[in-house]
């Protein structure tokens, strides 16, 4: 893990584990599973379940006769195993020798991991429709599940070679989505079937679920924020009025982001605040929230074709003028903004 060229190898082989979509290889993975039990000095699980999604997993976990299953084996197959091989990778590199490995490999794939971890959790307790104390439960069982591929970035950091205490959790991974490990019983689920993101690695799709799995559970989103699937069938038809009408303060902002703010403008028949040499500066109201502030600017360099292109800026609310506004996102004060050409 010293060597950049592995860390990078092993940060892009995580990565697509991460995001891969399609039918499980379930023979792999039950078989990563059994080596997991032994490498933990437990005796294979009797049966190995599967499930859909998450949810239908939580659905039959929180459905099972008690006793049934065993008891819940996740400490011994993946929380001690892990915890041994920190250990052990603190002491053969030391503190600062484990941080910089942990920053060349599992940093880079965490935020992506644990966002997408916490919101299927969110969507699965959502989609329940239980009383609280239904809802406490699947969010205790949800917390005991083993991430299987989205452990990806713990996986990416640790040693999993073959023989290796972890070989058997990094099987899994590789092939599977989430389980949940049980003295008599375990429970695999399928992986997702569709995954989109945007740049940034969020959840993101306009016409569709940005998350669905085989059973029709899904989480719909736009540039990360959850929406529900209905709204994402009105951003077709949009109006202004429509816009003005949504009480959701950030489901308007997603309306006005898919809209396009200078489309908005000119629909609604605005007036700039602020024209200078800088740019001209409006500003949207909108009920319940603080107001939208952009500054229009038109680049003074060229397009290939002779057109000069028109970028919109967003700027705090506070801000008076087209200049002040430019300033601000240079981080600079409107005075000190002084220009020699502007692109």
């Amino acid at each position: 893990m010293h060597d950049d060229g592995k860390s990078e190898a092993a940060v892009e082989r995580w990565r697509r584990t991460a995001a891969r979509t399609g039918a499980a290889d379930r023979a792999a993975a039950e078989a990563g599973v059994r080596l997991a039990y032994r490498r933990a000095g437990l005796a294979e699980p009797e049966t190995v379940r599967w499930a859909a999604s998450p949810l239908a997993a939580v659905r039959m976990l929180a459905a099972a006769p008690v006793g049934s299953l065993g008891r819940g084996v996740r400490d011994a197959v993946r929380s001690r195993p892990w915890a041994a091989e920190r250990e052990r990778s603190h002491t053969l590199l030391g503190p600062a020798g484990w941080t910089a490995r942990w920053n060349a490999t599992g940093a880079r794939l965490w935020d992506g991991t644990r966002s997408l971890v916490d919101r299927i959790r969110a969507g699965v307790v959502e989609e329940l429709d239980a009383d609280s104390e239904q809802q406490a439960r699947a969010r205790l069982l949800l917390l005991d599940a083993v991430l299987g591929q989205h452990d990806a970035a713990w996986l990416c950091a640790f040693d999993v070679s073959a023989g290796g205490p972890l070989e058997g959790l990094a099987a899994v991974a590789g092939s599977a989505g989430w389980w949940w490990p049980y003295e008599r019983t375990a429970v695999v689920c399928e992986r997702p079937v569709e995954l989109h993101r945007d740049e940034a690695g969020r959840l993101d799709r306009s016409d569709g679920p940005a998350l669905a799995f085989p059973d029709g559970f899904a989480l719909h989103a736009w540039r990360g924020m959850p929406v529900p699937a209905g709204f994402l069938r009105e951003l077709q038809a949009l109006t202004p009025e429509r816009i003005r009408a949504e009480d959701n303060a950030e489901l308007r902002r997603v309306m006005l982001e898919h809209y396009g703010y200078d489309r908005y403008l000119a629909e609604s028949g605005a007036v700039p605040l602020h024209k200078d040499e800088t740019g001209a500066l409006w500003r949207i109201a909108l009920s319940g929230d603080e107001p939208v502030v952009m500054v229009e600017v038109v680049n003074s360099t060229p397009e290939p074709d002779g057109t000069s292109r028109t970028y919109w800026l967003r700027v705090p609310p506070g801000t008076r003028t087209a200049k002040e506004g430019v300033a601000w996102t240079f981080g600079l004060s409107a005075d000190a903004y002084q220009p020699v050409r502007q692109t």
